[in-house]
């Protein structure tokens, strides 16, 4: 895609900032209470290409500890020389997962509670007005506001438990105000899908998701050249998706591809803006 879009101090077409800080507490019990139900067959189940559950839960708990600053002696990872940022991180995902690979599931989960327990509180405490790490796939690089930090690390959590459920057999768990601040994240990522579209200023693609964890999110061309979150919907939009709340985090996350989507998306308007929209990844790939 273009050029990031976070690289001046304003993040205003990121759109209004929000707060997931009080939901990290109840997504840690949840993926506790899960991994506490599984019998030994389920952690050796298949999630996602070359990873098990284990595998998974290792991995989320190598997120509590990057985010606690990698207190594990004998792991810092580091760039390698020329080393882009997405290989960098499935890299040293690898490597922690690989460290972990003999680690059995209640060791595991003991070590997921005392580090998620520290990380809630971290994320609880955290200045949304600050800076923080920054969003590639937001385009919001090499920083981006501490709200979406927070809020993108949030589903990160959420994302991996639906994975889990999905390996052992379980639905999704469309819980609303978890699912509607996930889907909020996600759909930051709508102005960096569409920067390689080109657009006159003041045109508008809505992404409608249906339901109660859904809203409309409306992604304005500006004159600077890059397309904007902040501007309030005016008129009839050039185009519209709407999706239902599962086949839209899911297509975030490509769980789906974007023409598996397109078999359940609705859409109006200009195609290939509609089908510019449903590019959309809210993940590192």
């Amino acid at each position: 895609m273009g050029t990031p879009l976070g690289s001046d101090s304003d993040t205003s077409w990121l759109g209004t900032p929000i707060d997931v800080r009080p939901l990290f507490a109840t997504e840690l019990a949840s993926l506790l209470d899960l991994l506490r139900t599984l019998v030994p067959a389920d952690w050796e189940k298949a999630v996602v290409p070359g990873w098990t559950v284990r595998d998974l839960a290792a991995h989320l708990l190598g997120d509590y500890r990057g985010r606690l600053g990698w207190a594990t002696p004998g792991f810092r990872p580091a760039f390698g020389p020329g080393e882009t940022l997405e290989a960098f991180i499935h890299r040293a995902n690898q490597q922690w997962v690989d460290l972990h690979a003999d680690t059995d599931s209640a060791t595991l989960v003991g070590a997921l509670e005392r580090a998620g327990t520290q990380v809630v509180r971290r994320f609880e405490a955290a200045d949304l007005d600050a800076m923080g790490l920054g969003v590639s796939w937001a385009g919001a690089m090499p920083a981006a506001p501490n709200w979406l930090d927070v809020a993108r690390e949030f589903t990160e959590y959420w994302t991996h438990r639906q994975q889990i459920r999905h390996a052992v057999g379980l639905d999704t768990d469309t819980a609303t105000r978890p699912l509607a601040a996930v889907l909020d994240t996600f759909l930051r990522a709508l102005p960096h899908t569409l920067s390689a579209t080109p657009a006159t200023a003041g045109t508008q693609v809505q992404v409608v998701i249906d339901g109660p964890p859904g809203g409309t999110w409306t992604a304005t061309a500006t004159a600077t050249t890059r397309w904007s979150l902040a501007e309030a919907p005016a008129g009839p939009p050039a185009a519209t998706v709407h999706l239902d709340a599962e086949t839209a985090w899911r297509l975030c996350t490509r769980g789906i591809e974007p023409t598996t989507a397109l078999s359940s998306a609705h859409l109006q308007g200009a195609p290939h803006l509609a089908r510019a929209a449903l590019q959309i990844v809210s993940i590192v790939r």
